[in-house]
């Protein structure tokens, strides 16, 4: 899915993402990742949602969400109960999706000055 967006003052910014592939700024991407509008985690090592792990998790927590937007492949999976319960106990509200729904909604978060931080996971038939 193309995400049209206005300028921002964000450093990174999603212009689209689908199943197998993101474009953040005018960059490619092709394997899993991580965004936030400040900071871009390259090859986050995640290839199944349903099986992120808190240590997959902590490279998102640490970049500060009040909300992380998991875009789980091509279609909506979901993590462990235990990775979900991990970051709730942390105050942080944790929502799984398909890549374009996980896109878009980032998309309205950020642009609304939000702290989200997204984790794509790119190549799973999820």
């Amino acid at each position: 899915m193309q995400l049209t967006l206005e300028p921002s003052d964000q450093q990174f910014v999603l212009r689209s993402a689908d199943g197998t592939s993101a474009l953040v700024n005018e960059r490619r991407l092709t394997t899993s990742f991580a965004i936030s509008p400040d900071a871009l985690v390259e090859d986050w090592p995640v290839t199944d949602v349903r099986e992120l792990g808190t240590a997959e998790l902590d490279a998102l927590l640490a970049l500060g969400p009040e909300v992380i937007v998991l875009g789980s492949g091509a279609r909506q999976a979901f993590p462990p109960a235990a990775t979900m319960a991990a970051c709730l106990g942390r105050g942080v509200g944790l929502e799984s999706m398909s890549n374009d729904a996980a896109a878009r909604t980032y998309a309205v978060l950020a642009s609304e000055g939000r702290r989200v931080v997204a984790g794509f996971v790119l190549g799973s038939t999820g």
